[in-house]
């Protein structure tokens, strides 16, 4: 288990939680050194002070905050933790909402909270187990790294987890984004459909993930350590073919889902692979004298 990253309490209501919160994830990306290319040397930085020029080691270094040219407020960490801010020293639980409420767009790092001590295990566990019969995230404010931010608690197996989320306008309106305006057939959502259909899995556990990137990397590296060509990771790649029928690149996809889900589906369930309809013909139009009416806009029916 890593080591906690902070220690304070979840507030909920009148309930006291003392928790530790340890970091959930792991990264596991390949870090490169910055290095002279003539000779290979390590490049370094240093922190230098630039009244007396000396270099300082990170003891001697505080955080300051410029309130004008050439005048900066030196604050401590002691001042800092004695700050008059409720959630400076615990989770604040403000609201619950229901599970499937939140915006994945919000949602930034993940944590893991554990209770802290004996004390603790039964106000965590009522908690845990509040949220799992209600279906309901926890929704609080908490400050960490000089900010008050805002998180999500949600209960992962026997554990309770701390999502820290962006606020409301920290999001972009991706309205702009949108492509222009498209003829989409039924037909064509259908085939869609049935391609996701034979995509589908029950879980992502089911799927065997893995980062290549991260393993191809690794053998450029081995390899040129051990002075030989690397060897590709995860075959050759195949060529990217130009799409000119879009009802054909479904077909062409839905039957390679399927065959795929075929070789390494045995003794799960099976994808259900609708068959698509040809495309609608579209009946001629008929003549008329009488002036076309404008037909409204369909409205999206609300979810």
């Amino acid at each position: 288990m890593p080591r906690p990253v902070w220690s304070g309490a979840i507030s909920f209501g009148l309930v006291t939680i003392p928790i530790k919160v340890v970091t959930a994830t792991e990264d596991h990306s390949i870090a490169f050194r910055q290095v002279h290319t003539e000779d290979g040397g390590r490049i370094r930085y240093q922190k230098v002070c630039e009244i007396d020029g000396r270099v300082l080691d990170q003891a001697e270094i505080g955080k300051g905050y410029e309130i004008a040219k050439d005048t900066v407020v030196q604050v401590t960490d002691e001042e800092l933790g004695e700050m008059p801010l409720p959630t400076a020293k615990a989770i604040e639980i403000v609201a619950f909402v229901p599970r499937g409420r939140i915006d994945p767009v919000q949602i930034s790092t993940s944590y893991y909270l554990q209770a802290d001590g004996q004390v603790a295990g039964k106000p965590y566990k009522l908690l845990r187990e509040a949220l799992k019969r209600s279906d309901r995230v926890a929704i609080a404010k908490f400050a960490w790294h000089g900010r008050e931010r805002l998180g999500l608690l949600q209960v992962l197996d026997e554990a309770i987890a701390l999502h820290s989320m962006r606020w409301p306008d920290e999001i972009r309106d991706p309205a702009e984004l949108a492509p222009a305006p498209a003829d989409v057939g039924d037909a064509e959502v259908d085939g869609a459909l049935a391609l996701m259909d034979a995509m589908t899995v029950a879980r992502l556990d089911d799927l065997q993930l893995a980062d290549r990137y991260h393993d191809a990397l690794a053998e450029v590296i081995t390899a040129k350590a051990e002075h030989r060509r690397p060897v590709p990771v995860g075959g050759e790649p195949e060529p990217a073919g130009q799409v000119v029928d879009l009802m054909a690149a479904l077909n062409a996809s839905v039957e390679q889902a399927r065959a795929a889900r075929g070789d390494d589906a045995a003794g799960g369930e099976h994808a259900t692979v609708h068959e698509m309809p040809p495309p609608k013909k579209k009946a001629p139009a008929k003549k008329t004298t009488a002036a076309k009416k404008t037909a409204p806009a369909r409205r999206r029916k609300a979810g």
